[in-house]
């Protein structure tokens, strides 16, 4: 499958210049990505903007007590073609200059962050509707990954990018043998079997959820540059979402085709919400204004929209006990989870044996066969030790160790249990003739670091795939030197055998 990424940091460094320089004739994608900068690279821009020189770098250390905070917040403005360094100069990329002064003081091309309907919506929302329709999209989702019904399930678009990017198997062969392309068409087709989540898949689900659209978002322009869509004008759109405000419809007649086209597919995961297909307006949806805020993300059961408006200005702390605190588990490896969220349940049910419901709580144990039945889909003990700790009730967060010791190692140990037998492919060499050319091959490969197991009572040696090559080459030169020898023999045996006729012929 192809390599899942998770930042858009990560991403972004990846790109070519010229593909910057584009990027940076907008001035919503400059604010965007100046959003993202940590607070010393946003400092950095913001000193140096009108500054109309190029700026020595021995001058740029004077601003900074530590010269380690200075050059890792430069690596980072050079890996996004911000600042450039020459000849001990700091310079800022005149593009860039020149479109985030333009998003300052007003200028330049007021389209890039969208362009507001001058007519009133007949079907106006509002942000609680918009709350709801993201939330019931995105929950479809997350829904489908973790195997529950709640809700429609997801459509084509959505399958193939799970596919494509390895967060659910399934079907016929697991797809172990099918190349990406032919896995995301198997699992769009009907009768492909029950998908399953795979450990990627579950440290998906581990993620908030900016960090979950930004993964969809990341996967999605991979599968652009597949489809030969223009790459910049669909990371153009990205950022220009996260730059529109909630609750506002906007135009969409000065959209691209390329982005008309990724308008469709970015309803299906309840990034943006329009009324019917074709319609001339849309609106950005709460998972589209957060992409570049750095604010949290806060979606719940869509039964209660209204939970959702409020979280956003919720505190941080309270965000974090609402949310994550929920989880209550004991010595004796009973579980206590203060939620009625579906989803929340779904997750718990693939590691935990749940044993009650209540309307505000459900309770379960950790028991050897559902910690088994996880980590048979690919989940590991860390990943189910990391959510427990993220999502501990409030009360426990009060305890060092947060996780009780004697359930943590359990947990460690069944993995242990599970992992106790590895298969690994190889080679057996066997039938040695001589146990002098058993020891020497087995020197040989125990010098390559090949073996893999060897029993010398039955001259038996099992080699790695990988060292099959060297050994059995070395095994051959054995061969050939046996045979060698072996003709050597025969030859002098029969040199003496016609001594002995010719000195028998003599005497006679």
């Amino acid at each position: 499958m192809s390599n899942f990424q998770t930042s858009i940091h990560e991403y972004l460094e990846t790109l070519p210049l010229q593909t910057f320089n584009r990027l940076y004739q907008k001035p919503a994608t400059c604010l965007a990505i100046f959003r993202l900068l940590p607070p010393l690279g946003k400092q950095i821009i913001m000193s140096s903007l009108y500054v109309d020189r190029p700026i020595p770098v021995a001058d740029m250390k004077l601003w900074f007590k530590e010269d380690g905070a200075l050059t890792e917040a430069m690596q980072r403005l050079r890996a996004l073609n911000i600042f450039s360094e020459d000849q001990g100069y700091y310079t800022m990329n005149a593009t860039f200059l020149e479109q985030f002064r333009n998003v300052l003081t007003g200028g330049g091309n007021s389209q890039s962050f969208g362009l507001a309907t001058s007519t009133p919506d007949k079907h106006h929302v509002d942000i609680a509707f918009l709350d709801d329709y993201a939330t019931k999209q995105w929950e479809a989702i997350l829904h489908f990954m973790v195997g529950t019904t709640e809700g429609r399930p997801p459509c084509k678009g959505v399958l193939n990018l799970l596919g494509r990017s390895g967060l659910m198997t399934g079907g016929p062969g697991d797809g172990e043998n099918m190349d990406v392309r032919e896995f995301a068409n198997q699992m769009a087709r009907d009768d492909f079997g029950v998908p399953k989540i795979t450990h990627k898949g579950f440290q998906f689900l581990l993620q908030d959820i900016n960090t979950q659209v930004w993964a969809f978002l990341l996967q999605y322009l991979n599968m652009a540059e597949s489809l030969n869509m223009d790459l910049v004008e669909v990371l153009t759109f990205f950022f220009q979402l996260g730059s529109l405000e909630l609750g506002n419809d906007y135009s969409s007649e000065t959209l691209t085709p390329t982005q008309t086209h990724l308008l469709e597919d970015l309803k299906a995961y309840g990034i943006v919400y329009q009324r019917k297909r074709g319609s001339r307006r849309y609106y950005p949806t709460r998972l589209a204004t957060t992409l570049t805020s750095g604010t949290p993300v806060m979606l719940g059961s869509h039964t209660n929209a209204t939970k959702i408006a409020a979280a956003a200005v919720r505190k941080a702390d309270d965000e974090e006990e609402d949310d994550h605190g929920f989880i209550v588990l004991e010595t004796n490896y009973r579980m206590y989870a203060y939620t009625d969220s579906p989803l929340q349940i779904a997750v718990l049910n693939l590691f935990v044996h749940l044993r009650d419901r209540f309307p505000n709580m459900v309770t379960g144990v950790v028991t050897r066969d559902s910690i088994r039945r996880a980590l048979s889909k690919g989940i590991t003990a860390d990943q189910i030790i990391t959510y427990l700790t993220a999502h501990a009730h409030a009360q426990m967060r009060k305890h060092s160790p947060i996780l009780p010791l004697t359930v943590v190692d359990q947990i460690r140990l069944w993995e242990i249990e599970k992992n106790r037998l590895r298969p690994s492919p190889g080679w057996l060499y066997s039938q040695f003739n001589r146990q002098l050319d058993f020891e020497s091959t087995l020197q040989y490969a125990s010098e390559l670091g090949v073996v893999l197991w060897s029993n010398q009572k039955r001259r038996l040696l099992c080699i790695t795939a990988d060292g099959h090559q060297a050994v059995g080459a070395y095994v051959r030169k054995l061969i050939l030197r046996h045979k060698e020898q072996q003709a050597q023999q025969q030859h002098q045996a029969q040199q003496q055998q016609q001594q002995h006729h010719q000195m028998a012929s003599v005497v006679s």
